[in-house]
């Protein structure tokens, strides 16, 4: 499974300016809905109840929020690059700048936990992680993240 599966470029948020999380979840929540045509509402109560068994930040200022809804046909990514830092409660109390949202169809089972385990895998790579903090381009950061040549990126 390929980030290119999951994520479209009109879904990269290459400097989002949020103060906070749950600010964050909104503006990721907007997003999504904006590319899934669904609700925002319906997406941010489905995150938000998610985070609330556990913050999805994993880690090194990583967050991959998730959740699975009834009204999707297919899995659907929204990536955000936050221009500072906020408080996630992660996993190792860093603030949070890289951002991967992920919604899967109710009933995606094993692909839900694949892609989940394809975004972590990227985001583990310190490379690829030095380099979607260092650009705010979402031409750029979709590149990296699909391993698409930036210049076939736009």
């Amino acid at each position: 499974m390929s980030l290119a599966d999951l994520i479209v470029q009109d879904a990269v948020l290459p400097a989002l300016k949020v103060n906070s999380k749950k600010q964050l979840l909104q503006e990721l929540s907007a997003k999504a809905a904006q590319v899934t045509d669904l609700s925002e509402r319906e997406i941010f109560d489905v995150i938000l109840q998610r985070e609330r068994l556990g913050s999805t930040g994993v880690g090194n200022g990583i967050a991959i929020p998730h959740g699975k809804l009834n009204s999707i046909n297919h899995i659907v990514g929204v990536f955000a690059r936050l221009d500072a830092p906020v408080d996630f409660e992660a996993l190792d109390d860093q603030p949070v700048d890289l951002v991967f949202l992920l919604l899967a169809p109710e009933g995606s089972g094993a692909d839900h936990l694949k892609a989940l385990s394809r975004i972590a895998r990227v985001l583990r790579d310190g490379d690829m992680v030095m380099k979607l903090r260092q650009t705010d381009s979402a031409s750029a950061i979709y590149a990296f993240l699909t391993d698409t040549p930036a210049s076939n990126a736009a």
